[in-house]
């Protein structure tokens, strides 16, 4: 009996005549995806040994600064209880985020096989960025298992997610990387503008969201080199239907922080120790409503660099028809 391996001898070449060529990238794009490799192997980092160093959390301090956490809008709150719901929120951004680095690893591992037979340095930077997305999962599941230790029992994180990954991945590769790339320039921005500058966080959460910055600053490079790679092969009704699903993906999205809120909402109202009036109550749902639209939608809509990629690969039309989706969450929070 002959195997096909029988027949692979040096007379007879494999035919590639019919193969289609590996997608190449530009020399621009190649040197961009390049220098990420460079950044990624220079501030590489471990979890336990760079990040953690033995430490636990101070529940004396603050997780999640007040320019994110809308937590002064409750003006009804002691100091103690205050801190406390920062801290639940901290638990749910350190959670949110393990959620969904675990579709973006997914998606960025899929789309490393376009250049895989091709450009070998763009290859690299893609795995290396599912590499780390990895390692941030395990960070923030290792966050979490730290924060149950110091906070009363009945934290819920609603989201499953393998089924919200599997849910997002089931929309188009061009809407999916614009949700990315919008998560990887609020992670930015919420780092630089709110959990750096403020001196009332706990030292390790600062930690954990510097070493996160580190590595989500190169993601974002790379996001956005695909997004406009993916971009330039749609026809225009392909990019339709893109639209149509970024726009759902936000309203996917919403709906998932708004369940999350809730939850969150009425384990503090559980823990704080006291009992909250009518309106009160209703206060703390809402602002926690706001907090995170404000954290997971609006901050990244509104990230300048997020804007101008979109605007260069949408018609007016089309980005008129994302803000007018938008527009009740944006009133929302600014409400």
């Amino acid at each position: 009996m002959h195997t096909t391996m029988d027949t692979m001898t040096n007379d007879a070449p494999l035919d590639t005549t019919t193969r289609e060529a590996a997608p190449r990238s530009s020399p621009t794009a190649t040197a961009r995806y390049a220098k990420c490799i460079e950044v990624s192997q220079r501030v590489r980092w471990d979890i336990e040994r760079d990040v953690i160093r033995g430490r636990r959390f101070d529940f004396d301090q603050k997780f999640l600064p007040d320019g994110l956490s809308r937590v002064p809008d409750l003006a009804f709150l002691r100091p103690a209880e205050a801190r406390f719901l920062s801290q639940i929120q901290g638990r749910t951004y350190a959670n949110m985020f393990a959620l969904v680095e675990r579709f973006i690893g997914a998606k960025v591992i899929e789309l490393s096989r376009d250049h895989g037979l091709g450009d070998q340095v763009a290859f690299e930077a893609l795995v290396r960025l599912t590499d780390e997305e990895l390692k941030h999962q395990a960070l923030f599941r290792r966050l979490d298992a730290m924060a149950a230790a110091g906070m009363p029992e009945g934290y819920r994180f609603v989201p499953e997610p393998n089924v919200v990954a599997s849910a997002v991945l089931a929309k188009s590769t061009w809407a999916v990387l614009g949700l990315v790339l919008d998560i990887e320039l609020f992670s930015q921005a919420h780092y630089r503008s709110s959990i750096a500058p403020d001196p009332d966080l706990s030292a390790l959460w600062k930690d954990v969201f510097l070493f996160h910055w580190k590595e989500e600053s190169q993601h974002a490079i790379v996001d956005e080199l695909e997004w406009r790679r993916c971009d330039a092969t749609l026809t225009a009704e392909e990019r339709e239907r893109g639209v149509d699903d970024l726009i759902a993906l936000v309203a996917d999205v919403d709906g998932t922080v708004q369940l999350q809120a809730r939850a969150d909402a009425d384990y503090f109202l559980r823990c704080a120790g006291r009992a909250f009036s009518a309106a009160e109550q209703d206060a703390v749902h809402d602002t926690l409503k706001k907090a995170y639209r404000w954290q997971y939608i609006v901050t990244g809509v509104q990230e300048p660099r997020f804007a101008d990629v979109l605007q260069a690969l949408v018609t007016p039309g089309q980005l008129d028809r994302i803000g007018r989706a938008l527009a009740p969450i944006v009133a929302h929070v600014a409400s």
